[in-house]
């Protein structure tokens, strides 16, 4: 919440130092079960600073609807990607009390431009929009548990997610380790 000075005379000379500063988002790192059940997502920190979100699909149920390769994708060196491990959102950065950037759709193939924050505990709010008024605000809700299939080792290694190539950990000059991926959405 941003105070307006201006606006509101009586706090001149009370409002504490920080008070006029953006709030900044609070910490959506997790695994979230999306609002169909068909997918658990997990949104972690990436970036060459890890000041970014990305996110991953980590569980897809057995026997549902899902495809299991992205079918569905223009470029067609990925349409034979799989789904799980897929990374979904990419590099959204803090914008206020949320993050922003694109988030893809496996069932269409298209990016669109995505916000997502903590509208409490244990619910994330994810607003996808094609334009800036044909939006739709989903409710992620936060799981605990490892489901039967569900990927749960580090991205990048054996048994976890795939970073597309641009947020992948590369290595620095010297050859350790570093993150010096940039996007290129």
């Amino acid at each position: 919440m941003r105070f307006r000075l201006l606006t509101w005379p009586i706090l001149i000379g009370t409002a504490l130092p920080g008070a006029v500063a953006e709030a900044a988002p609070r910490d959506p790192t997790g695994v979230w079960l999306v609002q169909d059940r068909r997918a658990r997502v997990r949104v972690e920190k990436c970036g060459p600073a890890q000041d970014q979100l990305c996110a991953f699909v980590v569980w897809l149920p057995s026997g549902d609807k899902n495809p299991t390769v992205d079918a569905n994708n223009p470029d067609p060196k990925k349409a034979t990607r799989p789904i799980l491990g897929h990374q979904i959102m990419l590099g959204l950065k803090a914008e206020d009390d949320r993050y922003e950037g694109l988030i893809y759709n496996a069932d269409d193939g298209r990016s669109y431009d995505v916000t997502v924050w903590l509208e409490r505990p244990g619910n994330l709010k994810v607003k996808g929009c094609l334009l800036s008024f044909l939006c739709s605000t989903e409710t992620w809700t936060s799981v605990s548990d490892v489901a039967t299939g569900q990927l749960t080792a580090a991205t990048g290694a054996p048994g976890g997610p795939t970073p597309d190539p641009e947020w992948a950990v590369k290595p620095s000059p010297a050859g350790a380790p570093g993150r010096d991926a940039k996007p290129r959405l």
